[in-house]
């Protein structure tokens, strides 16, 4: 094992090919230490709020205050180190997510796309599809699946085998906003009447066990003037913490032959200490009366004197003398 000291990050860092090497960084408030063993896929990070990630054989190191870009060969060479801003990394990491569920969401329509979700382990990337048919997504032996982690591998330059990708079933379609506004959205294209098509979605929703629900339609709906309707059922709040916690929205647009014509679904979903069909925490102003406590119940009648000490309350009474016997 060698250690090799590094101050300037743009600089390369070249230790000999040998088969486990060591690399110490000094970057202003972070002070890290890789090990790196070659020819496995292991890398360990040592130090102080530092987490490592691990993409193919590039790694992230982030602390609280920089991200570290570490490039690191089969070898055991370091290639390539580089500073990454915090907010840059997050923000790629948004676009990444962004662009990743416009796609899906184009190409699993039909399917009943419900979400994505991101999950980076030290491993690989895992991609988990939200959907209410899932044997579609998954396909004929696997293939759709297969095709679709290709497209995600060569589009967002992952390495071979980083990218994993899975397909879930949601649990209450009921309770899903994309779901439902893919469901009214298909029953417009379909030729259904608004009134009919939004009904019927409404009452799907309240009859799954949401709180309350509202669907708005807006467009070109039977006349050239355009207009909005709003469907509403149940109970919705608008305005602070409890409105992103409990409120599941999704906006889709449907291209009909007199226009376009927008959809806005929004499900507020009841509260579930579980935590899979609804937030755990219950909603600030929820009061609840608990049960009256058991009181035992006095055999005979009794009263306690409230102006006396309870030492003087009850004076100890002393039997009565025996009378002697003549």
């Amino acid at each position: 094992t060698r250690t090799h000291t590094h101050t300037d990050l743009q600089e390369y860092l070249h230790p000999p090919p040998i088969r486990c090497a060591s690399v110490l960084c000094f970057i202003g408030p972070l002070s890290l230490s890789l090990s790196w063993v070659g020819g496995s896929s292991t890398i360990v990070g040592r130090a102080r709020d530092c987490r490592v990630k691990k993409t193919g054989l590039q790694h992230l190191v982030t602390s609280t205050t920089h991200t570290v870009g570490v490039s690191v060969e089969e070898g055991g060479r370091v290639i390539m180190a580089a500073q990454m801003n915090k907010k840059r990394k997050f923000c790629n990491d948004g676009v990444f997510k962004a662009e990743l569920n416009e796609m899906l969401m184009r190409e699993l329509a039909e399917d009943g796309y419900s979400g994505v979700e991101v999950r980076v382990t030290p491993t690989r990337t895992e991609i988990i599809i939200l959907a209410t048919r899932t044997q579609n997504v998954l396909g004929e032996k696997g293939r759709r699946i297969r095709e679709l982690t290709s497209m995600v591998q060569k589009r967002f330059n992952f390495e071979k085998d980083a990218v994993e990708l899975y397909a879930e079933k949601v649990a209450n379609r009921g309770l899903s906003a994309i779901a439902q506004c893919e469901s009214l959205r298909y029953k417009l294209l379909g030729g259904l009447a608004v009134r009919r098509a939004c009904y019927g979605v409404v009452r799907f929703i309240i009859e799954q066990g949401a709180k309350g629900c509202e669907v708005v339609v807006s467009g070109k709906l039977r006349a050239q003037r355009a207009k909005s309707m709003k469907f509403m059922d149940g109970f919705m709040i608008h305005s602070g913490h409890p409105a992103r916690e409990y409120v599941d929205k999704a906006i889709r647009h449907v291209l009909l032959r007199q226009g376009v014509i927008g959809i806005k679904v929004k499900i507020m979903r009841d509260w579930d200490p579980t935590g899979k069909l609804g937030p755990k925490t219950p909603l600030p102003d929820k009061i609840e009366i608990l049960e009256a406590k058991d009181e035992p119940v006095p055999a005979t009648p009794h009263s306690v004197p409230k102006n006396r000490p309870p030492a003087e309350a009850a004076p100890q009474q002393h039997a009565p003398a025996a009378v002697p016997q003549a």
